[in-house]
């Protein structure tokens, strides 16, 4: 296994547990904008802006405490003003999807609001995944570094002993 099978694993489990709190404030994102929707009179792209606020506060708590638990944490105000920052550029994008097709294109219906929240939701969690990963939740360097070190365990196998390096050059042991 080379070192980037290692670094595509952990990828992979971050975007599965990223996925998992997405999926969880999705559905309260939609639960929450449909409730308004339909029992209120607030405006829809009003009502889907509040959803994606509580969605967001579901979000935090997910991300921070599940997701990236093993991330840094000893900024945490920076951390959460980033959040916020990120959150409502995604925000943004989102409910200007919503917009753009309700007031732009005429297309009102709870089908249609609904279409175009799953397109404004996708769009926003791109910009977030990658805002997030890369701004807001850093990983601790001492982190990467033990990733890169048992990635280059698993590369040497499990009967290669090596010598330190103290000025001169040494060879490799097979222990057998």
């Amino acid at each position: 296994m080379g070192q980037g099978s290692s670094g595509l694993r952990r990828l992979a489990h971050e975007i599965a547990k990223f996925g998992a709190v997405g999926a969880l404030g999705t559905v309260v994102n939609f639960g929450v904008s449909n409730l308004l929707w339909h029992l209120t009179s607030l405006q829809a792209v009003r009502a889907n802006v509040i959803a994606t606020v509580v969605a967001i506060g579901v979000n935090y708590l997910g991300f921070r405490y599940f997701t990236y638990r093993d991330r840094d944490k000893s900024a945490r105000t920076k951390e959460l003003t980033l959040f916020l920052a990120f959150s409502l550029v995604g925000l943004v994008i989102e409910n200007g999807v919503l917009y753009a097709a309700i007031y732009g294109f005429g297309w009102d219906s709870s089908l249609q609001r609904n279409i175009f929240k799953v397109v404004g939701i996708g769009l926003g969690t791109l910009f977030r995944f990658w805002s997030y990963r890369t701004w807001v939740f850093r990983a601790l360097p001492a982190r990467e570094a033990v990733a890169d070190a048992e990635s280059f365990l698993e590369e040497t196998g499990p009967g290669t002993v090596t010598e330190p390096d103290i000025g001169r050059p040494k060879a490799k042991q097979w222990v057998g």
